[in-house]
């Protein structure tokens, strides 16, 4: 493959990124305005119930749904898919008490978080650098949640908890994606989402208005877009050139705040954001 070739594909992958990082924050500011008057687990419920319909549609044309049930790892499918379901419970009750920028903020520690655990759990060996990062972007995360100055949120440990369950996720997602398809683990965190999501979301149930359940089903369709095109920007690319990019999510999610819902966004909070980016960023330099 020549340089241009390989330029151009990288340009491509990294535009295909980006608008998935700003889907992605936009959906985010469609869940902020319905859980004001709507439950957050019947907005997940109903993701995954479009999110299933996309999974089978996908698996049956990539080989059929028998052969992507076949899975080396059923527990930890299931394992996976329930706490996927719970960390995106968890973000849609951030998103309820703190503004887009904050939440993100803290969330974007999650790579972080995903490192050190795969260090312990998956016997990844960790370089001083990426030790550094660590502490970098645990120092950042400490200026925005700011804790004994007496202005201290409880509510800011719930994007926290949702970063440290999807570190728990990805490194779920690394130990069984050596042996299962992208298939097959698209199709198990459909079917165990959507019988957990149901569970806890139908007996919750509130009737939307129409705008709302048109905004609803621009919530899961948009979601699957977004997905959509970061797998296809890691088809033009490798990952390691789009991690950085991944961090836009924090800037489109804080703009949106901005001029969506009027948010402010404070020195402590730029600050620690910008830190937690570094701490990110640096762990990814080769």
């Amino acid at each position: 493959m020549s340089d241009a070739v390989r330029a151009n594909g990288a340009r491509i992958g990294i535009i295909l990124c980006l608008l998935s990082m700003f889907i992605f924050a936009a959906q985010d500011g469609i869940t902020k305005t319905l859980v004001r008057d709507l439950p957050v687990a019947q907005l997940v419920m109903v993701r995954y119930w479009v999110f299933l319909l996309f999974a089978l549609c996908f698996v049956q044309m990539k080989g059929g749904i028998g052969s992507a049930l076949k899975t080396a790892h059923p527990w930890l499918q299931m394992a996976r898919s329930l706490l996927g379901v719970f960390e995106i419970v968890v973000f849609g009750l951030a998103l309820r008490y703190l503004g887009l920028a904050e939440t993100h903020a803290i969330y974007a520690v999650f790579p972080l978080l995903t490192m050190a655990m795969a260090a312990v759990l998956l016997r990844e060996r960790l370089n001083l650098r990426q030790c550094l990062a660590g502490v970098i972007g645990f120092v950042g995360t400490l200026i925005i949640l700011e804790p004994g100055m007496g202005v201290f949120s409880p509510a800011s440990l719930i994007p926290l908890l949702a970063a440290l369950m999807f570190a728990c996720f990805s490194v779920l997602t690394r130990r069984i994606s050596g042996a299962d398809s992208f298939g097959t683990n698209m199709l198990y965190m459909g079917l165990w989402g959507a019988v957990a999501s149901t569970v806890i979301g139908l007996p919750q149930w509130v009737t939307p208005t129409s705008q709302q359940a048109v905004l609803m089903l621009v919530l899961s369709i948009s979601g699957v877009m977004a997905q959509m095109l970061l797998v296809q920007a890691l088809n033009f690319t490798a990952a390691i050139t789009l991690q950085p990019f991944n961090y836009s999510l924090l800037v489109f999610a804080s703009v949106l705040g901005v001029v969506w819902f009027g948010e402010a966004v404070e020195t402590t909070l730029v600050v620690g954001a910008v830190l937690v980016v570094l701490g990110g960023l640096y762990s990814l330099r080769r």
